[in-house]
């Protein structure tokens, strides 16, 4: 089963079991002889937590609490963390961290610690665009790197902008009427924001043929789908626009830009500019 746009953990161990970790140790070791995390960097240590993620949606959430110093191992070109294979680099910068950020479909983080012979912290980030999900994963991150202030005026400007564009949204509802959304279940926070609930889902799963009639049974006005793990056109015939809404931030890690982006497509397919 895979998860927010991303196969499953069953699926990424046999890819990533092709990784020799036995000789990424050797080189690992071989480079960072000497470095290490030292102390954990977060609350009441006294300085800036070292942190590196996997992907630049766990920076992004990573920056939004307040570290400042993120590095992210895997490139954006990479549609999927597993196909990464890990570098000399990357454990050179695992060994240096004092947190590593992973999400649950990324199993392989232990092992690249391990192989980088870090002493840094390994947290699991539930990484969800809905905004409660994210107000909550920003303020545990920032007690554990003592940067509660700083999550704090993110947490502001946030819901200042998506407030700003929830409302530029439902502004643009045709005939001043909310649309009728499906969504795939990752993308559910995108019709959240267009002040809408999702009349069905679909996905991770194949869509069978009776779930695909119940779908357009409803008539809906647009198919939310999701960018990182689209299968092409979702309801076939039913007349809906299909908006492909992108879950990852770009190198920038600015999660803002997310939201932004998708309200420029919802409101482009509800017919605004």
């Amino acid at each position: 089963m895979a998860r927010n746009g991303v196969p499953s953990p069953s699926s990424f161990l046999s890819r990533s079991s092709r990784f020799s970790f036995v000789a990424l140790s050797a080189v690992g070791l071989a480079l960072v002889t000497g470095c290490g995390g030292g102390d954990d960097g977060g609350a009441g240590s006294g300085r800036k937590p070292v942190v590196v993620v996997t992907t630049t949606w766990e920076g992004a959430f990573a920056r939004a609490a307040g570290a400042e110093n993120v590095t992210v191992i895997v490139p954006r070109s990479v549609h999927h963390a597993p196909d990464h294979d890990p570098k000399p680099s990357d454990l050179v910068a695992v060994a240096k961290a004092d947190f590593v950020l992973y999400a649950p479909f990324e199993p392989y983080a232990a092992k690249i610690r391990e192989a980088a012979g870090s002493s840094a912290k390994l947290v699991e980030v539930d990484l969800d665009n809905d905004p409660d999900k994210v107000r909550a994963e920003v303020d545990r991150l920032a007690g554990l790197f003592g940067t509660r202030e700083a999550a704090g005026r993110w947490k502001a400007a946030f819901g200042t902008e998506y407030a700003r564009l929830n409302k530029d949204l439902r502004a643009a509802w045709p005939d001043g009427k909310s649309p009728v959304v499906v969504s795939q279940v990752f993308t559910t926070w995108a019709a959240k924001l267009a002040g809408t609930d999702p009349a069905g889902t679909y996905g991770p799963d194949p869509v069978t043929p009776a779930r695909l009639a119940e779908l357009s049974a409803g008539k809906p006005d647009l198919v939310l789908d999701n960018a990182h793990m689209s299968t092409g056109t979702v309801l076939p015939g039913s007349g809906a626009k299909q908006v492909a809404i992108v879950n990852y931030p770009g190198d920038d890690l600015d999660l803002l830009a997310v939201y932004r982006g998708a309200a420029a497509e919802l409101r482009k397919a509800m017919g605004g500019s």
